[in-house]
């Protein structure tokens, strides 16, 4: 495949450079790999410094005529930016083919989150009797207590527990570093879990991370998906749920309970209150929802 050379200039700078997870570093490595075919196909073995703001409007129709959402399209664009400034800053392009460009727009969907007795019954789900169960139920905790993004629990070391502080250090994008409180009952199910932990079976490569498999190392976004998706159905909730539910479930029920958006916004180590302002959206459906339910002229 064409820019093979640049693919690989552009990966070392995303991990050295930008500091990206190698989620990030794969997802915009694929996002790059989508253009160089489409740049083949129609235009040939196109040089890299022959790439212009056109060949970038036609792989964006292309996009849409493949029936592309806009979301998805959005964050292909953000690899292109990414890939863009590369070349600029290795003098491979003169000026950033990307400036232009304009991202789709995007309605912005309110992400679906559970009630606090819903959370109770999917933390509760675990036969503490089965092995791994200790584990599980000690991520579920953590992840509601702290918000956190699933890499972020993934990526969580033992030496960023501070208990008496009641306090943990979290490694979240691009590598900034944020501190986290944590409960008194999420650290209870956490060092059941960590004592526990200390009999099993612990690779050295993976003796810093908290999270562990049957088999000593880290675990994956895939496996925690499953478990947080059993326990929904043991618990009987019928939405469909990922580990990221719980983070959101995090921020509603902080703002449902009055918490201010900038502490919430600091919890979830977001860059910008808009991204947080999702939530007050929420809190606003919430609030309709319990007019409809319980004002006494909306009752047939």
């Amino acid at each position: 495949m064409i820019w093979n050379t640049y693919l690989r200039g552009f990966k070392l700078y995303l991990n050295v450079e930008k500091g990206l997870s190698d989620h990030s570093i794969s997802a915009y490595e694929r996002d790059v790999e989508k253009l160089a075919r489409f740049v083949e196909k129609e235009f040939g073995e196109l040089p890299i410094q022959a790439l212009d703001i056109n060949h970038i409007r036609s792989f964006l129709q292309e996009l849409h005529q493949c029936d592309i959402d806009p979301r998805s399209q959005s964050r292909i664009l953000s690899g292109l930016r990414a890939f863009s400034q590369y070349l600029i800053l290795e003098g491979m392009i003169p000026s950033d083919v990307m400036e232009h460009i304009e991202a789709p727009k995007i309605a912005r969907r309110i992400p679906e989150v559970l009630s606090i007795e819903e959370v109770k019954s999917l933390l509760e789900s675990f036969d503490l009797s089965q092995p791994l169960a200790h584990r599980n139920r000690a991520m579920l905790e953590v992840l509601y207590a702290c918000g956190l993004r699933v890499s972020e629990l993934i990526h969580l070391h033992i030496d960023h527990i501070y208990e008496e502080l009641e306090m943990i250090k979290v490694l979240g994008k691009n590598n900034k570093e944020r501190l986290v409180p944590i409960s008194q009952r999420a650290l209870k199910y956490l060092n059941i879990y960590l004592s526990e932990r200390k009999n099993g079976l612990i690779k050295a490569e993976a003796r810093h991370l908290v999270f562990l498999n049957r088999r000593g190392r880290g675990l994956t976004r895939h496996m925690i998906y499953h478990i947080i998706k059993e326990a929904g159905e043991r618990a009987g909730i019928e939405k469909n749920i990922s580990p990221h539910t719980l983070r959101h479930c995090f921020a509603t029920h902080l703002v449902e309970g009055g918490a201010d958006l900038r502490a919430v916004q600091e919890l979830l180590g977001h860059a910008s209150i808009m991204t947080t302002e999702i939530y007050t959206h929420i809190n606003n459906e919430y609030l309709r929802n319990t007019i409809h339910k319980f004002h006494p002229l909306n009752r047939s």
